[in-house]
């Protein structure tokens, strides 16, 4: 297989812990092809069937949900080395409760979901990797569903920005995501985002310069999230 391919396949949670050898032995046994998207094309609707297993090779896709009225809530955003939909692979239910669409160009590497189950069953090192990436996958939705429908709109921004300061290692950070975007995320309006941003700022909570975010006092963060 190109080493391309592999490097990706290297940070996929289903082959964590394996040499690159091993996971080439183990693709090389059963069938797998690549897959390409376009931007903007549509991977899935809600209700299609999940048949397969597909892990991103290159590119973006996100995942969100839309209710009957038109709103519009980003789910997840799938990169380099992620697994689309994992819980739903071998469910007896096997409906996507999202639309998956492509963000840029998409390569995945896609196999059967008989020929990941032969894998799984020959590889106990692989079997406890996917079934550790399920639990994850569960803990994920469980967090994602109390910040939508328990938190308000202070409390998520708290949270998050918390969250990023955490993950960046740094009280000053990059805010990757416009407005727009942490609205989605968060099924609000996005003018709620700004005015509340706005308040952070008066409140002497945070500073913003562009897209660069200074926690001024992380107590105060803190009693809002």
């Amino acid at each position: 297989m190109d080493e391309i391919l592999l490097k990706p396949l290297q940070l996929c949670p289903i082959f964590h812990g394996m040499p690159v050898i091993e996971i080439e032995k183990a693709l090389d046994a059963v069938g797998y092809r690549i897959v390409t998207f376009e931007k903007d094309d549509i991977y899935a609707l809600i209700g299609h069937p999940c048949r397969c297993l597909d892990i991103i090779l290159k590119g973006v896709m996100t995942a969100s949900m839309l209710g009957p009225s038109g709103k519009h809530v980003k789910v997840a955003s799938l990169k380099s080395g992620n697994v689309v939909a994992p819980a739903f692979i071998f469910a007896k239910n096997n409906s996507m409760p999202v639309m998956v669409e492509a963000h840029t160009k998409v390569e995945i590497l896609r196999i059967s979901r008989d020929d990941f189950h032969l894998m799984i069953n020959d590889n106990e090192k692989m079997r406890w990797n996917f079934i550790s990436m399920l639990s994850n996958t569960d803990a994920f939705l469980a967090g994602k569903l109390y910040t939508l429908s328990i938190l308000n709109v202070r409390e998520k921004l708290a949270k998050m920005f918390l969250e990023m300061a955490k993950e960046q290692g740094s009280l000053t950070f990059t805010l990757d995501k416009s407005r727009q975007e942490i609205a989605d995320e968060f099924g609000i309006q996005k003018f709620s985002v700004i005015r509340q941003l706005t308040d952070f700022q008066e409140s002497g909570a945070i500073k913003v310069v562009g897209k660069i975010v200074t926690i001024l006092d992380p107590q105060l963060l803190k009693v809002y999230s």
